[in-house]
């Protein structure tokens, strides 16, 4: 059996009571990556974290980078810091190495059209599978396939509705994807804390914010996003790999 991970991680809160906003939006990101391109993966993240800080410890960490706080100190010398996202823009912008799916939810338009009741973190996930399944029946080995979801813990609570949601998943299926798909390739779910060091949560946490600014304005410039964007799942050259809710035509991502 050929292995595939699915790690999952979110830029932004779901919670739809209250909400910032000057980021009016929550977005699910999953990266899918095949064992031995996971193995590849590690080994870059693990140099680089070696090469920068003399371990392999650091935990990467999007916000804590953007603001060079809480071990990131050291990207305040700004020959550094351009060594450093030069170093970490050709990782993730290896194409072929591993593939984006995602779905954000736009917080005020999605309350006018939803209300606040629904859970939009239950909701992302449905579509994050949805896309990872898609990926996986796209490809010839699409028999000899397993796959292992990782999502970074949040919270027992919110950690057990997670697991419940996600058993419900197996058991129902979603719209456009059956139970039997579903459990064909789906192996094992795991939840893990931001401690346990894995290199592909770190890089879906990476890649959320670019995705996630992208969305709020495709117009601003944006070198992380076109440093990735070859990687978001396509078929055919169209992107379907980011789903925006609810559907904006003047965003540039497909529903």
């Amino acid at each position: 059996m050929q292995k595939y991970y699915l790690y999952i991680d979110e830029c932004g809160d779901h919670n739809l009571a209250n909400f910032d906003e000057q980021f009016p939006i929550f977005t699910l990101c999953g990266v899918i990556v095949r064992e031995d391109k996971r193995i590849w993966l590690e080994e870059q993240i693990q140099t680089l974290k070696q090469d920068f800080w003399g371990n392999q410890y650091t935990i990467l960490h999007s916000r804590d980078i953007r603001k060079c706080q809480r071990g990131f100190e050291i990207l305040f010398d700004l020959d550094v810091k351009k060594n450093f996202y030069e170093r970490i823009n050709n990782i993730l912008g290896t194409e072929g190495i591993y593939v984006i799916v995602a779905c954000a939810i736009l917080k005020e338009p999605y309350i006018r059209n939803y209300g606040r009741m629904n859970d939009v973190y239950a909701q992302s996930l449905s579509f994050v599978l949805e896309r990872t399944v898609f990926y996986l029946d796209s490809l010839n080995h699409k028999d000899d396939i397993e796959l292992h979801t990782v999502v970074e813990m949040r919270g027992k609570k919110e950690d057990e509705k997670l697991r419940s949601f996600y058993m419900q998943l197996l058991d129902k299926g979603t719209y456009w994807v059956s139970t039997e798909r579903l459990k064909q390739y789906a192996k094992s779910f795991t939840l893990l804390p931001k401690k346990a060091n894995v290199v592909g949560l770190q890089v879906a946490d990476l890649v959320a914010y670019p995705i996630t600014r992208h969305i709020l304005d495709p117009n601003e410039p944006n070198l992380a996003y076109d440093t990735i964007k070859n990687n978001i799942y396509s078929e055919n050259t169209k992107q379907i790999g980011i789903k925006l809710i609810p559907h904006q035509e003047k965003k540039d991502c497909q529903n």
